[in-house]
Formats: C-alpha cells, structure tokens, sequence
C-alpha cells in the first residue's frame, strides 16, 4: 500500500486520473493526491522525471527515499523489482572495476595500470598480458602464482566472484539481524523487520554512488583516493536508507551498517589472503578496514558502547 512521502501515512492511490485524452507523463490528466494527515501531496515525484530523482538522492532526502521504496519499488510479494535486478547487476560491475583497480594500486610489486578489461579509463595502460607485472618475486610470489599468471578472463571472474561474495555478505547479514526479534536490550540497537526484499533495495538504490567512476572516462582522478570517496558515500547513504526505511533513528541505522560494512570486509579480506594477495591490501568491497573500524568506535561511542581500539 503506498504512503505518503512527507509524513508515512498509508493513502489509497497517489493520484487519480481524470482524462485519458492527456498525457500523464507531463502532468496532464492527473490529479495527485492529498494527504489526509499532512495535507500535503501524498508523492509529488509522481510527476517529476528521474533527473529530479537523481539530485535528490545526492542530496539524500528522505522523501525521494521513501518515493523508490515504498511507492515505486516496492512489491508486495517480496519480490525485487526488475529494474532492482538490473541496478543490482550494474553496481556489481562497476564494483568489481573499482575492487580490480584498487587492490593493483595497492600491491607494492604491481603495474601502475589500471585494469587491462578497462585500459581505456588510462591512455598509458597498454600491457593487456596479465593483471600485475611481478618486478619482484618474493613480495608477491603467491598473487603471482595464482591470478597474475591466469588468463585476463580467469582473473575477471575471479573479482566477480570476490565481488559477488562481499555483496552477499554484506545483505545476507543485515537482512538476518532485522528478521530475527532480539530481547532487549538487543532490540533497542537492532529492530525487527519481516520485508528482506525491501531491505535489499534500499541498500542497492543507496549505493547509487558507485556508478560515480564514470566521471573517469571524462576526467582524470587518483584512483585510491576517488574509491574511497565513493566508499564513504556509500556508507552514508546505506545509513540514511536504513534510517529512512526502518524509522530507527541514524545511530541504530549506523549500528547495522557498520556490522554489516566490517563483515563484508573480512570476508573480502579472508578470500584475498587465501589467494596469496595480501600485505596490506584490505578488502576493497566497501571501505578500508581501519576506516571500518574508525565507523564502528564512533557509533559505539555515540550509544554509550565505546571501548578502547
């Protein structure tokens, strides 16, 4: 059942269409609905095109939220929406880019290129043989052995599957923490949420930012430092959907976030390290894992729950 944007209300239809004849598409014919409570509009971003949704999600307003959610999105057989499926795929791509370029960038003995599939982002990448070129054997010997000597499509698939098996972690925990009902004082920092579906797509619509890269193809940017900054835009806005969809307030959203960013973490950690690639290469998935960290003392010390680190 759709909801009013600015106060959550439940109303029966988000607008009423009074003339066939006009085209809906430019707000001709129909007649959006008020809010019995609020008196507001009920979704006034039913006549707004998706550049209008776009900037208001940079901006991470609540109501564009709870529009994609609850009103656009959502299904009530706890199904993923199509273009949810289709999201979900792209992000997973340009994740598994950023994940490529990062942890070369942060191997000691690697190439300075980016990644052969997408040499294109740099004019001076030219060498397609192989993912690192090992100038040093001993530094790097089990990464060598493993991926670099592998086939470029092998060591593609191989990030696919890393990138794969992070971004499961990271749903399938915070997905498995809101079903289950905690007794207090548990419940107070984790509350209870029967809809996974929808919980996934909040989490895939508020990691948007990823797609940001694209910016590479027109502009030349540091790579760790431009990944990191889409990292921590990420998170941010994982926080605010949690808050927007769970009405929990930003500390508890923070909570789940983290866990679920620290989690992800580790399992891309634990993976790249049974590969050999290790040695200060943290788990590119979402943050580095200090700065995970960093989120998580900082949370906890926000709720009483701070510790030494």
């Amino acid at each position: 059942m759709p909801i009013c944007i600015e106060c959550r209300f439940p109303v029966q239809t988000l607008y009423t269409t009074y003339s066939k004849a006009d085209d809906k598409a430019l707000g001709k014919g129909v007649r959006l609905t008020q809010c019995p409570r609020c008196k507001r509009f009920a979704d006034k971003y039913v006549e707004h095109d998706l550049v209008v949704l776009f900037i208001d999600l940079v901006l991470i307003k609540p109501q564009v939220y709870r529009h994609l959610l609850f009103n656009l999105l959502g299904r009530e057989d706890g199904r993923f929406a199509p273009s949810v499926i289709r999201l979900g795929v792209l992000l997973l791509l340009f994740d598994v880019y950023l994940t490529w370029a990062r942890i070369e960038k942060a191997t000691p003995s690697s190439d300075t290129s980016l990644p052969p599939f997408l040499s294109g982002f740099n004019s001076t990448a030219n060498d397609t043989s192989s993912l690192w070129n090992v100038r040093d054997p001993y530094a790097n010997a089990h990464a060598s052995a493993f991926l670099a000597s592998q086939p470029i499509i092998l060591q593609y698939f191989f990030f696919l599957a890393l990138c794969t098996i992070e971004t499961a972690s990271f749903h399938l925990l915070i997905r498995t923490l809101l079903s289950v009902q905690f007794p207090r004082p548990i419940s107070s920092l984790i509350p209870h949420y029967p809809h996974p579906a929808l919980i996934s797509t909040a989490l895939l619509v508020s990691s948007f930012t990823k797609l940001f890269p694209l910016l590479l193809l027109v502009w030349k940017y540091d790579l760790p430092s431009s990944a990191s900054a889409v990292s921590w835009a990420v998170i941010i806005n994982n926080i605010a959907a949690l808050e927007i969809l769970l009405d929990c307030g930003y500390v508890r959203a923070g909570i789940l976030a983290a866990i679920g960013a620290i989690f992800r973490a580790g399992v891309g950690w634990s993976i790249l390290r049974a590969v050999g690639v290790g040695g200060g290469v943290a788990a590119a998935g979402v943050v580095e894992t200090e700065d995970l960290i960093e989120v998580w003392r900082r949370v906890t010390e926000s709720v009483g729950l701070g510790g030494h680190w």
